[in-house]
Protein backbone atom coordinates (compact mmCIF):
# COMPACT_ATOMS: atom_id res chain seq x y z
CA UNK A 1 0.00 0.00 0.00
CA UNK A 2 1.35 3.38 -1.04
CA UNK A 3 0.50 5.02 2.27
CA UNK A 4 1.52 2.19 4.62
CA UNK A 5 4.84 3.75 5.60
CA UNK A 6 3.18 7.00 6.63
CA UNK A 7 2.04 5.61 9.95
CA UNK A 8 5.27 4.07 11.27
CA UNK A 9 7.04 5.68 14.22
CA UNK A 10 10.19 6.54 12.28
CA UNK A 11 8.26 8.08 9.40
CA UNK A 12 6.07 10.16 11.71
CA UNK A 13 9.05 11.41 13.70
CA UNK A 14 10.82 12.46 10.51
CA UNK A 15 7.63 14.03 9.16
CA UNK A 16 7.03 16.12 12.26
CA UNK A 17 10.67 17.15 12.52
CA UNK A 18 10.74 18.28 8.90
CA UNK A 19 7.69 20.48 9.48
CA UNK A 20 8.95 21.89 12.76
CA UNK A 21 6.11 20.92 15.07
CA UNK A 22 5.26 18.18 17.55
CA UNK A 23 2.18 16.11 18.39
CA UNK A 24 -0.21 17.96 20.70
CA UNK A 25 -1.11 15.94 23.76
CA UNK A 26 -3.83 18.47 24.62
CA UNK A 27 -5.65 17.37 21.47
CA UNK A 28 -5.07 13.67 22.13
CA UNK A 29 -2.64 13.27 19.23
CA UNK A 30 -1.42 9.72 19.76
CA UNK A 31 -0.88 8.07 16.41
CA UNK A 32 -1.47 4.36 15.89
CA UNK A 33 1.81 3.02 14.49
CA UNK A 34 1.02 -0.69 14.39
CA UNK A 35 0.12 -1.25 10.74
CA UNK A 36 -1.57 -4.55 11.54
CA UNK A 37 -3.97 -2.74 13.87
CA UNK A 38 -4.73 -0.12 11.23
CA UNK A 39 -5.60 -2.93 8.84
CA UNK A 40 -7.67 -4.62 11.56
CA UNK A 41 -9.74 -1.46 12.09
CA UNK A 42 -10.35 -1.03 8.37
CA UNK A 43 -11.29 -4.70 8.03
CA UNK A 44 -13.67 -4.65 11.01
CA UNK A 45 -15.46 -1.66 9.49
CA UNK A 46 -16.70 -4.04 6.76
CA UNK A 47 -16.97 -1.27 4.22
CA UNK A 48 -18.59 -1.37 0.82
CA UNK A 49 -19.54 1.13 -1.86
CA UNK A 50 -22.76 2.11 -0.08
CA UNK A 51 -20.94 3.27 3.04
CA UNK A 52 -20.28 6.83 4.09
CA UNK A 53 -17.53 6.86 6.71
CA UNK A 54 -17.21 9.52 9.38
CA UNK A 55 -13.69 9.74 10.75
CA UNK A 56 -13.02 12.04 13.70
CA UNK A 57 -9.33 12.87 13.99
CA UNK A 58 -7.72 12.46 10.57
CA UNK A 59 -4.21 12.86 11.97
CA UNK A 60 -1.74 12.34 9.14
CA UNK A 61 -4.26 10.42 7.04
CA UNK A 62 -2.95 6.91 7.68
CA UNK A 63 -6.39 5.44 8.36
CA UNK A 64 -8.23 7.84 6.07
CA UNK A 65 -6.71 6.46 2.89
CA UNK A 66 -7.45 2.88 3.88
CA UNK A 67 -11.10 3.79 4.39
CA UNK A 68 -11.28 5.73 1.12
CA UNK A 69 -10.18 2.68 -0.86
CA UNK A 70 -13.26 0.76 0.24
CA UNK A 71 -16.06 3.24 1.00
CA UNK A 72 -18.34 5.36 -1.16
CA UNK A 73 -17.26 8.47 0.70
CA UNK A 74 -15.19 9.50 3.70
CA UNK A 75 -15.91 12.60 5.75
CA UNK A 76 -12.80 13.14 7.84
CA UNK A 77 -12.56 15.84 10.49
CA UNK A 78 -9.33 17.34 11.85
CA UNK A 79 -9.33 20.28 14.25
CA UNK A 80 -5.59 20.96 14.24
CA UNK A 81 -4.37 23.09 11.33
CA UNK A 82 -0.97 21.37 11.19
CA UNK A 83 -2.51 17.90 11.03
CA UNK A 84 -5.07 19.11 8.50
CA UNK A 85 -2.28 20.24 6.18
CA UNK A 86 -0.50 16.89 6.44
CA UNK A 87 -3.67 14.89 5.91
CA UNK A 88 -4.78 17.07 3.01
CA UNK A 89 -1.56 16.28 1.16
CA UNK A 90 -2.12 12.54 1.66
CA UNK A 91 -5.82 12.39 0.70
CA UNK A 92 -5.63 14.68 -2.35
CA UNK A 93 -5.62 11.73 -4.82
CA UNK A 94 -8.89 10.43 -3.34
CA UNK A 95 -11.89 12.19 -4.83
CA UNK A 96 -14.25 10.50 -2.37
CA UNK A 97 -12.65 12.13 0.72
CA UNK A 98 -13.95 15.36 2.21
CA UNK A 99 -11.51 16.72 4.78
CA UNK A 100 -12.91 19.30 7.21
CA UNK A 101 -10.70 21.55 9.33
CA UNK A 102 -13.01 22.14 12.28
CA UNK A 103 -14.02 20.87 15.69
CA UNK A 104 -16.27 17.81 15.31
CA UNK A 105 -18.44 19.01 18.19
CA UNK A 106 -20.40 22.23 18.57
CA UNK A 107 -20.63 21.43 22.27
CA UNK A 108 -20.59 18.31 24.42
CA UNK A 109 -24.16 17.45 23.41
CA UNK A 110 -24.11 18.20 19.70
CA UNK A 111 -22.04 17.68 16.57
CA UNK A 112 -20.81 20.62 14.54
CA UNK A 113 -23.42 21.62 11.95
CA UNK A 114 -20.67 21.56 9.29
CA UNK A 115 -20.01 17.90 10.03
CA UNK A 116 -23.68 16.92 10.03
CA UNK A 117 -24.36 18.83 6.81
CA UNK A 118 -21.51 17.12 4.96
CA UNK A 119 -22.46 13.67 6.26
CA UNK A 120 -26.07 14.20 5.20
CA UNK A 121 -24.93 15.44 1.78
CA UNK A 122 -22.89 12.30 1.21
CA UNK A 123 -25.70 10.05 2.46
CA UNK A 124 -28.12 11.72 0.03
CA UNK A 125 -25.84 10.95 -2.92
CA UNK A 126 -27.01 7.32 -3.10
CA UNK A 127 -30.32 5.58 -2.28
CA UNK A 128 -28.81 2.79 -0.20
CA UNK A 129 -26.11 4.66 1.66
CA UNK A 130 -25.54 4.19 5.39
CA UNK A 131 -23.13 5.74 7.85
CA UNK A 132 -20.24 4.20 9.74
CA UNK A 133 -18.03 5.87 12.34
CA UNK A 134 -14.49 4.55 11.99
CA UNK A 135 -11.95 6.50 14.02
CA UNK A 136 -8.92 6.55 16.23
CA UNK A 137 -10.81 8.92 18.52
CA UNK A 138 -9.03 11.55 20.60
CA UNK A 139 -9.61 10.43 24.18
CA UNK A 140 -10.98 13.78 25.34
CA UNK A 141 -13.96 13.71 22.93
CA UNK A 142 -14.62 9.99 22.61
CA UNK A 143 -17.62 9.91 24.96
CA UNK A 144 -19.56 12.82 23.39
CA UNK A 145 -18.78 11.68 19.83
CA UNK A 146 -20.15 8.18 20.39
CA UNK A 147 -23.07 9.28 22.59
CA UNK A 148 -24.12 12.05 20.23
CA UNK A 149 -24.04 9.83 17.16
CA UNK A 150 -26.35 7.35 18.88
CA UNK A 151 -28.63 10.26 19.79
CA UNK A 152 -28.99 11.43 16.17
CA UNK A 153 -31.41 10.07 13.60
CA UNK A 154 -28.58 9.46 11.14
CA UNK A 155 -28.71 5.97 9.58
CA UNK A 156 -25.55 4.66 11.18
CA UNK A 157 -24.92 0.93 10.93
CA UNK A 158 -21.57 0.38 12.63
CA UNK A 159 -18.92 2.02 14.78
CA UNK A 160 -15.33 0.84 15.02
CA UNK A 161 -13.45 3.18 17.34
CA UNK A 162 -10.18 3.26 19.19
CA UNK A 163 -10.77 4.67 22.65
CA UNK A 164 -9.33 4.54 26.14
CA UNK A 165 -9.74 1.03 27.60
CA UNK A 166 -11.35 2.44 30.73
CA UNK A 167 -14.10 4.01 28.61
CA UNK A 168 -14.58 0.76 26.71
CA UNK A 169 -15.02 -1.04 30.00
CA UNK A 170 -17.64 1.50 31.08
CA UNK A 171 -19.47 1.12 27.78
CA UNK A 172 -19.70 -2.66 28.19
CA UNK A 173 -20.17 -2.78 31.99
CA UNK A 174 -23.06 -4.69 33.51
CA UNK A 175 -25.34 -3.65 36.41
CA UNK A 176 -23.76 -3.97 39.84
CA UNK A 177 -20.21 -3.40 38.61
CA UNK A 178 -18.19 -0.31 39.54
CA UNK A 179 -17.92 0.68 35.85
CA UNK A 180 -21.68 0.61 35.19
CA UNK A 181 -23.09 4.07 34.62
CA UNK A 182 -25.02 6.40 32.34
CA UNK A 183 -22.90 5.66 29.26
CA UNK A 184 -23.38 1.91 29.82
CA UNK A 185 -27.16 2.22 30.00
CA UNK A 186 -27.42 4.73 27.15
CA UNK A 187 -25.43 2.64 24.69
CA UNK A 188 -26.60 -0.82 25.72
CA UNK A 189 -30.24 0.28 25.52
CA UNK A 190 -29.75 0.84 21.78
CA UNK A 191 -26.60 -0.99 20.67
CA UNK A 192 -24.60 -4.15 20.88
CA UNK A 193 -21.20 -3.11 22.27
CA UNK A 194 -18.07 -5.24 22.29
CA UNK A 195 -14.37 -4.71 23.00
CA UNK A 196 -12.57 -6.32 20.05
CA UNK A 197 -8.97 -5.73 21.10
CA UNK A 198 -7.01 -4.27 23.98
CA UNK A 199 -3.96 -2.23 23.01
CA UNK A 200 -0.83 -1.37 24.95
CA UNK A 201 0.62 2.16 24.90
CA UNK A 202 3.54 0.88 22.78
CA UNK A 203 1.36 0.67 19.64
CA UNK A 204 1.03 4.46 19.66
CA UNK A 205 3.42 7.36 19.15
CA UNK A 206 3.71 9.31 21.34
CA UNK A 207 2.80 6.68 23.91
CA UNK A 208 -0.30 7.54 25.96
CA UNK A 209 -0.26 6.97 29.69
CA UNK A 210 -3.21 4.58 29.51
CA UNK A 211 -4.24 1.40 27.73
CA UNK A 212 -6.58 1.59 24.76
CA UNK A 213 -9.15 -0.61 23.08
CA UNK A 214 -10.84 -1.10 19.72
CA UNK A 215 -14.59 -1.18 20.32
CA UNK A 216 -17.38 -2.22 17.98
CA UNK A 217 -20.94 -0.95 18.20
CA UNK A 218 -23.89 -1.95 16.03
CA UNK A 219 -27.44 -0.66 16.45
CA UNK A 220 -30.08 -2.89 18.03
CA UNK A 221 -33.42 -1.72 16.67
CA UNK A 222 -35.29 -4.28 18.78
CA UNK A 223 -34.10 -2.42 21.88
CA UNK A 224 -34.38 1.15 20.61
CA UNK A 225 -38.04 0.78 19.69
CA UNK A 226 -38.90 0.33 23.37
CA UNK A 227 -37.71 3.87 24.21
CA UNK A 228 -40.67 6.26 24.09
CA UNK A 229 -38.58 9.46 24.12
CA UNK A 230 -34.84 9.12 23.52
CA UNK A 231 -33.99 12.71 24.44
CA UNK A 232 -35.83 12.29 27.75
CA UNK A 233 -34.16 8.92 28.36
CA UNK A 234 -30.68 10.32 27.71
CA UNK A 235 -31.26 13.12 30.20
CA UNK A 236 -32.90 10.67 32.60
CA UNK A 237 -29.93 8.30 32.85
CA UNK A 238 -27.40 11.14 33.02
CA UNK A 239 -29.17 12.70 35.99
CA UNK A 240 -29.99 9.38 37.63
CA UNK A 241 -26.37 8.21 37.64
CA UNK A 242 -25.13 11.43 39.19
CA UNK A 243 -26.37 9.72 42.36
CA UNK A 244 -25.80 6.11 41.35
CA UNK A 245 -25.48 4.76 44.88
CA UNK A 246 -28.37 6.65 46.42
CA UNK A 247 -31.73 4.96 46.78
CA UNK A 248 -33.75 5.24 43.59
CA UNK A 249 -36.80 6.78 45.25
CA UNK A 250 -34.89 9.65 46.82
CA UNK A 251 -33.07 10.43 43.57
CA UNK A 252 -36.30 10.49 41.57
CA UNK A 253 -38.03 12.66 44.17
CA UNK A 254 -35.18 15.17 43.85
CA UNK A 255 -35.08 15.02 40.03
CA UNK A 256 -38.81 15.64 39.59
CA UNK A 257 -39.68 17.62 42.69
CA UNK A 258 -41.25 20.39 40.57
CA UNK A 259 -43.32 18.01 38.46
CA UNK A 260 -44.25 15.00 40.59
CA UNK A 261 -45.31 14.39 44.17
CA UNK A 262 -43.76 11.71 46.35
CA UNK A 263 -46.92 9.56 46.14
CA UNK A 264 -46.72 9.75 42.32
CA UNK A 265 -43.09 8.60 42.42
CA UNK A 266 -44.04 5.78 44.81
CA UNK A 267 -46.87 4.68 42.55
CA UNK A 268 -44.58 4.64 39.49
CA UNK A 269 -42.01 2.50 41.28
CA UNK A 270 -44.66 0.18 42.68
CA UNK A 271 -46.18 -0.33 39.22
CA UNK A 272 -42.81 -1.69 38.09
CA UNK A 273 -42.18 -3.80 41.18
CA UNK A 274 -39.21 -1.63 42.12
CA UNK A 275 -38.90 -1.50 45.88
CA UNK A 276 -37.64 1.47 47.83
CA UNK A 277 -34.24 -0.21 48.32
CA UNK A 278 -33.27 -0.22 44.64
CA UNK A 279 -30.43 1.90 43.23
CA UNK A 280 -29.78 2.99 39.64
CA UNK A 281 -26.58 0.96 39.44
CA UNK A 282 -28.57 -2.25 40.03
CA UNK A 283 -31.00 -1.86 37.12
CA UNK A 284 -30.58 -3.42 33.68
CA UNK A 285 -30.68 -1.02 30.70
CA UNK A 286 -34.11 -2.39 29.74
CA UNK A 287 -35.40 -1.69 33.26
CA UNK A 288 -34.09 1.87 33.08
CA UNK A 289 -35.85 2.31 29.74
CA UNK A 290 -39.12 1.07 31.22
CA UNK A 291 -38.74 3.33 34.25
CA UNK A 292 -38.00 6.32 32.02
CA UNK A 293 -41.10 5.57 29.96
CA UNK A 294 -43.20 5.34 33.11
CA UNK A 295 -41.84 8.59 34.55
CA UNK A 296 -42.43 10.60 31.36
CA UNK A 297 -45.94 9.15 31.17
CA UNK A 298 -46.69 10.37 34.69
CA UNK A 299 -45.02 13.76 34.06
CA UNK A 300 -47.11 14.32 30.91
CA UNK A 301 -50.29 13.31 32.73
CA UNK A 302 -49.74 15.62 35.69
Amino acid sequence: MKNADRQTRSHLMTLFESHGFHPRTDLGQNFLIDLNLLEFIAREARLDRNDVVLEIGAGTGGLTTRLAMQAAAVVSVEVDANMYALAKDVVTPFENVTLLNCDALKNKNRFSPLVIEEVERQLAAGPDRSLKLVSNLPYNIATPVVSNLVATNLPWSRMIVTIQLELGQRMTARPGSSDYGAISAWLQSQCSVKILKRMRPTVFWPRPGVQSAIVRMVPAADRTRHIDDRAFFQDFVRRLFHHRRKLLRSVLVGMYRKQLTKPEIDAALESMDLGDRNRAEQLEPAELVALSNRIIEVVNAS
